[in-house]
């Protein structure tokens, strides 16, 4: 879906999605990067509404530490409200990013925030509404890995099904040197369970 379908989408559903400024993207300080030429594509999700999701301090720095690496892209998506969730699935249209509004499932990497447990049942339904398989373990090749972090990675046991790995930490000084070797194993054609 480009910018101008996206209008149409809006304008279509205007009576039924609040807060259409929530899913367009385009604001202050967002990042424009190619989508064809990053060797490695990142969407970096907060698993709750957009205006949570970007009063987080470290998503923002997460977005401007990846997407300032040359061979990197890096786009955010936030957990839609309860009438742009019916919108997008009586549309069956994927949940996307905002810079570009690319399905998540076309992303190399899903990197979820983990702030608290309230949000967990956001990170299922993201993952369903994406088209991507929720455990881990019925992941496709072709589908992203899905990466967790954040406080409740410290405890990522609840979760642990859902996600191929955990980032234990603070992400801002390891988060380039993982997707490093994600990439060399992408351009190498390493296949999962080798680079896991």
């Amino acid at each position: 879906m480009n910018k101008t379908d996206l209008i149409s989408f809006f304008l279509d559903k205007s009576k039924t999605v609040c807060k259409p400024g929530r899913y367009i993207g385009r604001e202050w300080n967002s990042v424009d990067k190619d989508w064809g030429k990053a060797f490695l594509k990142v969407a970096i999700l907060y698993p709750d509404v957009y205006e949570i999701g970007m009063s987080n301090q470290g998503l923002r720095l997460l977005y401007e530490i990846i997407n300032s690496h040359q061979d990197f892209l890096c786009q955010r998506c936030f957990a839609p409200w309860f009438d742009m969730e019916k919108a997008l699935r009586d549309s069956s249209t994927p949940l996307y990013s905002l810079e570009d509004t690319i399905p998540l499932s076309e992303f190399d990497v899903v990197a979820f925030s983990l702030q608290h447990e309230l949000n967990y049942t956001n990170i299922l339904n993201i993952l369903d509404m994406s088209g991507i398989e929720i455990f881990s373990a019925q992941r496709a090749k072709r589908q992203p890995l899905v990466i967790g972090g954040g406080p409740c990675s410290l405890n990522p046991e609840p979760v642990a099904d859902f996600f191929d790995f955990f980032v234990i930490g603070e992400a801002e000084d390891i988060i380039i040197p993982i997707l490093e070797k994600i990439n060399f194993c992408k351009q190498n054609k390493t296949g999962k369970p080798e680079l896991l």
